[in-house]
């Protein structure tokens, strides 16, 4: 097997395992049942929001570290912070332990940021699109597996909400330990850097292969060049922007979800969030393919901006189906059809970003504008949930989201115009100019 093939295989096994987590789709209705003494209004204003602020706060840390300390440590850091989670999901009852868990649940979410650039620092950039897909795939398929063994496990009755925790419990001490046996990395992008030096009479030798000081010294110089680079360019702002707008709106939407489920049917006979949870993903997957063929030099850069903002107001119109509803399946739709457009409308913004890069700041941009997301999920948190904000009911807070994607499409999509009747305006103005020379 090739080098490359064998580490995207090592690291898919790792996504994979990671994302069974049967629990999940059912912690709402764990956390508010007969196991743990806590109201709808603490789970909501109380413990949810902690794990948001506490993502975005150890982001900003995980983000400069993840290339110092090379990756593997953060990977290592994921399986160890599930391990806590759901061991203490299992064995606390406090509110406190719940804030808590949600402090390491910022660490579990803040430290994808390795898994998803280790690939990057290990294999050569001819190889980036298909072990992109292959890490990609392997969490699609690990959320699959995960959503119908939930679903089958409770329709069977085989297992209650607390129990699936023990299955979640289990593969992140499985996950933890296939970390370790991970390559390590030898060099990265900023902080181990390594050059070779030329030789004009031989090939170079290992012992040729030396750290280059001056890009060893300079680390955040390097930084700021990729960042500077990047952020001036006006087509990589345009679509970062959107992808950290849609990114926020994404997490609000399905951190909470659950939560309003509750609200509509508050005891269910099944309920059917596993199920849910598998079919969304299953579109969500063959959106983000459809995508990459759809899009990949078939569309022009303004064609593809008023595609989104359109998809873009159709997610906020889904949003609407689910709490504009008494019926929770149609709700469980609603959610469906959101999470195949955000697989869609995220892959094509994803790859605008991408295309618009000139050096190998991949993983960077793409940590800036989470955090960005971050920001912008708190602020959403801060004005729509916490009692220094509105705090409205779950039913109320998901018309805002629903509003608050129909907004970006407005806005996206007045942008298209304004900038083509300038660029319609400009030509003129030259024409003009070259007939009267």
């Amino acid at each position: 097997m090739k080098e490359w093939l064998k580490i995207s295989c090592l690291l898919c096994v790792f996504g994979f395992v990671r994302e069974i987590r049967p629990s999940e789709p059912y912690v709402t209705e764990y956390l508010l049942g007969p196991w743990r003494n806590i109201t709808e209004q603490q789970l909501i204003q109380d413990v949810y929001p902690v794990g948001t602020y506490s993502h975005l706060v150890q982001l900003v840390f995980v983000f400069l570290i993840t290339d110092f300390l090379r990756y593997k440590p953060l990977i290592i850091t994921i399986g160890a912070a599930g391990v806590i989670i759901w061991s203490m999901l299992i064995w606390t009852t406090s509110l406190l332990s719940l804030q808590i868990l949600e402090f390491f649940y910022g660490t579990y979410m803040a430290a994808e940021v390795a898994y998803y650039t280790y690939i990057y620092a290990k294999v050569d950039k001819k190889y980036y699109p298909r072990v992109t897909s292959h890490t990609r795939a392997a969490m699609f398929a690990g959320k699959l597996i995960s959503g119908i063994t939930s679903q089958l496990m409770i329709n069977l009755e085989l297992m209650n909400y607390r129990q699936l925790n023990y299955i979640t419990l289990a593969t992140q001490i499985l996950a933890m330990l296939w970390a370790f046996g991970l390559p390590k990395v030898d060099k990265s992008l900023y902080f181990h850097r390594e050059v070779l030096e030329e030789s004009s009479t031989a090939p170079p030798s290992a012992n040729q292969l030396q750290m280059d000081p001056q890009v060893e010294s300079a680390p955040m110089h390097l930084l700021w060049q990729h960042f500077h680079n990047a952020y001036t360019n006006p087509r990589v702002i345009q679509w970062s922007l959107w992808y950290a707008i849609g990114l926020a709106g994404y997490l609000q939407v399905t951190y909470y979800m659950q939560v309003l489920w509750k609200v509509i049917e508050p005891e269910p006979q099944i309920a059917w969030n596993g199920a849910v949870d598998a079919v969304l993903t299953a579109l969500a997957a063959l959106s983000a393919l459809a995508a990459g063929y759809l899009h990949s030099g078939r569309l022009r850069p303004k064609t593809t901006l008023l595609v989104l903002s359109v998809l873009s107001a159709l997610e906020g119109g889904s949003v609407l189906i689910c709490c504009w509803t008494n019926d929770i399946y149609w709700s469980y739709v609603g959610f469906v059809i959101f999470g195949a457009l955000y697989g869609f409308t995220i892959t094509v913004a994803s790859a605008e970003v991408a295309r618009n890069l000139q050096e190998e700041s991949f993983g960077l941009v793409f940590g800036i504008n989470t955090l960005l997301a971050l920001v912008f999920q708190s602020l959403l948190t801060i004005i729509v949930v916490s009692e220094t904000g509105f705090e409205l009911s779950p039913v109320d807070q998901y018309a805002v989201y629903a509003f608050y994607f129909i907004a970006v499409a407005l806005i996206y999509f007045i942008s298209v115009l304004v900038e083509h009747l300038w660029q319609r305006g400009s030509k003129q103005v030259h024409a003009k100019s070259e007939c009267l020379e």
